[in-house]
């Protein structure tokens, strides 16, 4: 259980470094220097989002056997690591509704848009398939999403600044691919 929430934060917080949502936040941020409603819309629409896929994830390992099971998440991590190596990117279009639900739905909503399909989606779908632990996963890629961009909205651009992303996105891929690899390997 211990193991599901680290490995769930760390991935989720490490693949989220230079994702188009930490982007978004730091568009959000600068647009509306509010930074607590921006925050908590984070928040909300993280749990919402991650909600769903930890329970994709918990339900498919209900219709799959063990062996598939096992072939999938393996080769599954393995392609998140190949798509680690591909940075993410935000069109200046993202940003130019104007904030008919406030600013927290605003981000609310844009962050579970945004969040769609996303790397740490996927993540959270596989992690919660991995691991049959639906709400530890779900709190570990919360804790991660929050991790990565909270002080992305606090401090604006100078969190990236920091690590320079391909290190950060380096790291990641290697994380999934021994998590593939890991998986794949007969018990």
């Amino acid at each position: 259980m211990i193991e599901a929430f680290f490995v769930s934060t760390g991935i989720v917080a490490l693949a989220e470094m230079g994702d188009k949502t930490q982007l978004l936040a730091l568009l959000l941020a600068a647009r509306f220097r509010k930074p607590w409603p921006i925050v908590l819309g984070i928040l909300v629409a993280t749990l919402a989002n991650h909600g769903l896929a930890g329970a994709l994830g918990a339900w498919v390992t209900t219709l799959l056997g063990a062996d598939t099971l096992r072939w999938l998440l393996g080769a599954s991590f393995i392609a998140m690591a190949a798509w680690m190596l591909v940075p993410d990117t935000m069109d200046d279009s993202d940003t130019n509704s104007t904030p008919r639900w406030g600013v927290f739905g605003t981000t609310v909503i844009a962050f579970f848009l945004a969040e769609m399909g996303d790397k740490t989606q996927i993540a959270t779908v596989m992690l919660a398939a991995r691991y049959n632990e639906f709400v530890i996963v779900v709190a570990g890629t919360t804790l991660g999403m929050m991790l990565a961009n909270a002080p992305a909205v606090w401090l604006g651009e100078r969190v990236t600044r920091l690590v320079p992303m391909r290190t950060v996105h380096l790291v990641s891929a290697g994380i999934f691919a021994i998590l593939g690899i890991l998986v794949l390997l007969p018990v």
